[in-house]
C-alpha cells in the first residue's frame, strides 16, 4: 500500500507511518506535492520464537582435567623463562 504525504503531515503522523512501512507499505514524502523522498522496510522482520531458557543448556559439555588454581607450566620449566 503506498501512501502520498507532505512534510508537515509526514512529521504529524511519523508513528503511524512508520507502522504502515512495518507492515509492507511505503510512504512518498512530497514537498509542495513534488516527490521527494520514498521510505520503504530494509526488510522484513524475522519472528523468531522465544527460547526457553539458555542457563544450563551446554552442561555436561566441559571436562576439566587439571588444577585451575595452580601454576600452567610445572616447577621446573620456570627457570627457561629467565
Amino acid at each position: 500500500m503506498n501512501t502520498t504525504v507532505n512534510i508537515a503531515e509526514f512529521k504529524d503522523r511519523f508513528s503511524e507511518l512508520l507502522t504502515l512501512v512495518e507492515q509492507g507499505g511505503q510512504v512518498i514524502v512530497c514537498r509542495r506535492n513534488v516527490p521527494l523522498a520514498r521510505i520503504e522496510a530494509i526488510r522484513k522482520p524475522v519472528v523468531r520464537p522465544p527460547k526457553a531458557s539458555v542457563v544450563g543448556c551446554m552442561k555436561g559439555s566441559v571436562r576439566i582435567h587439571a588444577d585451575l588454581s595452580g601454576p600452567c607450566i610445572p616447577d621446573s620449566d620456570w627457570d627457561l623463562l629467565k
